[in-house]
């Protein structure tokens, strides 16, 4: 029987075999308590053993993180739990060696990274990951209840979207004796693609065909970027939402956006109520309260300008100067998302600092791109329209530098029953920061990917 069943269904008296592992166990002279866990949820269950078990010595030396199966019965608990079990029978199937590194005592993140592959049985990753389960097939569930494609996009690809400074290079020459032509440049013709090729940094483009076929399309799967950043937020490999929707203006998106959000942070609040209030006592305090302010919160939506001007007017000391034509900084975030207290859009930025893809506005200044700010989080989520006028996408591609012949077919869909459309990213290990309190990217990924960091 599963733990997550146990606590569902099951009453006192009940009889019932279990399967997990020993996260503690403290052995007296006559009888013994162990923290059992068998992953199926956030809780453990205390089973308590006496010296009239035929193996009972045995039991009292089974070592933290052994597999073992327990046949008992439930009874009420005299401690903190509810209810706790009564061990009949127990069976070691395979005992951890005594340096098992998962000891019952606090361990720093840190070290826990350099056990990723069992920082897992811990609580705090336990929650984690459940979480990051929940998130999910949440936006599956979103995106699929709301006639959406998923749309599975290469992972090795021709097309340069971010920058192909950013991206990963995908080859099969032997290193030590590459080929180069009559120039003495690398001669891609000879590679297994004929041309150089790149691990994905975005789904987008490849999206948007599929939007002037379906009209509604997702893609979630892994993104690679190459940035060498060792902050709390980059990660060189992740994973990624990207929706694309035809005949959806700038404002169309912003509202697709909240709805999309607010849905998935309740099915956290309601599928991981537990691992919620874990987070809230050990990790982020005040975490739930700002959960479900979100989901209760009309977003604010207000243009670039406008966050400027909000930010010049401040009596506040930045230390970086706000300025109409450049990025905001992270105090710049903060302080927006603190006056409005709730979300904020800020769409309408300036050209020069935002993507070639995106529609340029009638002004010649500003795209019509969007940014969502979250309080506590900063930016949270990136979308635009799409350009859409073939003339003043081939002057930006120009202007950008973009390897024409490369996306010469994504050109092509402006020719061929185009339409207004837009879309946007959302990455699922900065939303799993955002609704679980965990500082770092490196905690909510399984098995991070960070520069000088490719264990496992």
């Amino acid at each position: 029987m599963d733990l997550v069943d146990l606590f569902k269904s099951k009453k006192i008296g009940d009889k019932v075999k279990l399967e997990g592992w020993i996260r503690n166990n403290r052995d007296q002279k006559e009888f013994g308590f162990i923290d059992f866990f068998d992953g199926t949820c956030l809780k453990s269950l205390q089973l308590v053993y006496d010296n009239k078990l035929d193996n009972f010595k045995e039991v009292c030396h089974y070592h933290v993180g052994s597999s073992i199966v327990v046949d008992g019965e439930l009874v009420k608990s005299n401690g903190k739990q509810d209810i706790e079990l009564k061990v009949e029978k127990i069976e070691l199937l395979d005992d951890a060696d005594e340096d098992y590194p998962i000891q019952p005592k606090r361990h720093s993140m840190e070290f826990l990274r350099s056990v990723s592959y069992l920082r897992s049985r811990t609580k705090t990753f336990q929650a984690v990951f459940r979480v990051r389960n929940v998130v999910s097939f949440a936006i599956h569930e979103y995106f699929q209840n709301n006639n959406y494609l998923y749309v599975h996009t290469p992972l090795v690809t021709a097309c340069d979207c971010e920058g192909s400074n950013q991206m990963f290079k995908v080859s099969t020459f032997d290193f030590d004796n590459i080929p180069v032509d009559k120039d003495g440049k690398v001669d891609f013709s000879k590679d297994l693609f004929g041309k150089q090729a790149f691990i994905t940094g975005s789904g987008q483009l490849h999206g948007e065909a599929f939007a002037m076929s379906f009209k509604k399309i997702y893609t979630f799967g892994p993104t690679f970027r190459t940035e060498n950043s060792n902050t709390k937020v980059h990660a060189n490999e992740f994973w990624m939402i990207e929706p694309e929707i035809a005949f959806c203006d700038i404002n169309g998106v912003m509202d697709i956006e909240e709805d999309m959000l607010k849905f998935v942070v309740q099915r956290v609040l309601d599928k991981c109520p537990d691992e919620i209030d874990f987070f809230d006592s050990f990790v982020e305090k005040g975490l739930r309260e700002k959960l479900e302010k979100l989901v209760k919160s009309k977003f604010k939506k207000i243009t670039h300008k406008e966050a400027i001007d909000l930010l010049k007017k401040a009596k506040v000391k930045f230390e970086f100067k706000p300025e109409y034509g450049e990025d905001l900084a992270k105090e710049h975030e903060k302080y927006i998302t603190e006056y409005f207290n709730s979300p904020v859009f800020i769409y309408n930025w300036p050209k020069d600092i935002k993507a070639w893809y995106m529609k340029e506005n009638s002004d010649g200044e500003t795209v019509a791109a969007v940014d969502l700010e979250v309080p506590g989080a900063g930016e949270l989520i990136g979308g635009s329209e799409r350009e859409v006028d073939l003339e003043v996408l081939n002057r930006k591609i120009k202007e950008f530098g973009v390897d024409k012949e490369s996306i010469d077919w994504y050109i092509n869909l402006r020719r061929f029953g185009n339409c207004y459309h837009s879309g946007f990213g959302l990455g699922l290990d900065r939303l799993l920061m955002y609704v679980t309190g965990i500082e770092n990217i490196r905690d909510v990924i399984p098995f991070p990917r960070t520069p000088g960091n490719c264990e496992y």
